[in-house]
């Protein structure tokens, strides 16, 4: 199985527009055989970022579509990634919640291992910013960005933490609070 990456912008950026992308999301994945593994909205309702853990491609990739998901305006993915920093089956138990999201757009000569070897020699220096929380990242399989999630007080913590590991940030997104989409598995049933 693999896990997969869809960006979804919501037709409309309220709380009930993204609540249908949110359900129609559930849905696409049930119906691909996946199982939606989480779902994050940025504080805007104007994007949607859903990972999904699946065993086809293309599948996902027919399940995710315009008409299949008619509460999103557009769907970018599915991009293969990589779960880094969190154990998959412990994320999928404990749901953590996520307040900030940060998008890197990785360099075009960093490659898997030595970004794999960067952050594992980088993630310590985070313990000199404790006021922030490195959750999880999901890297994309391709090397164009990773999205990585942290729990902090506000966008300067998270900045800091950025800034004690030496990583960049291109895009800040504060994540609403409790628009988070639950895992749905293959058959459909919510956990």
């Amino acid at each position: 199985m693999s896990l997969y990456l869809f960006e979804l912008v919501p037709a409309r950026t309220d709380r009930d527009g993204v609540d249908a992308v949110l359900t129609e999301v559930g849905k696409a994945a049930a119906a691909a055989g996946a199982e939606l593994v989480e779902a994050q909205v940025t504080g805007g309702h104007d994007r949607v970022f859903a990972v999904v853990e699946a065993g086809a491609h293309a599948a996902v990739a027919a399940a995710f579509t315009v008409a299949e998901v008619p509460a999103a305006a557009e769907i970018t993915g599915p991009d293969e990634v990589r779960l880094v920093g969190a154990d998959l089956a412990q994320l999928k138990a404990a749901r953590p919640t996520a307040g900030y999201l940060v998008e890197w757009d990785l360099p075009a000569e960093l490659d898997m291992d030595s970004y794999l070897a960067r952050k594992k020699a980088k993630a310590p220096r985070y313990a000199d910013v404790p006021e922030v929380s490195f959750l999880r990242t999901y890297v994309r399989e391709d090397m164009v960005k990773c999205l990585c999630f942290y729990d902090g007080a506000d966008e300067d913590v998270v900045r800091r933490g950025r800034a004690a590991v030496d990583t960049p940030i291109d895009r800040l997104h504060t994540l609403a609070p409790g628009t988070s989409a639950t895992a749905t598995t293959a058959s459909g049933t919510t956990r």
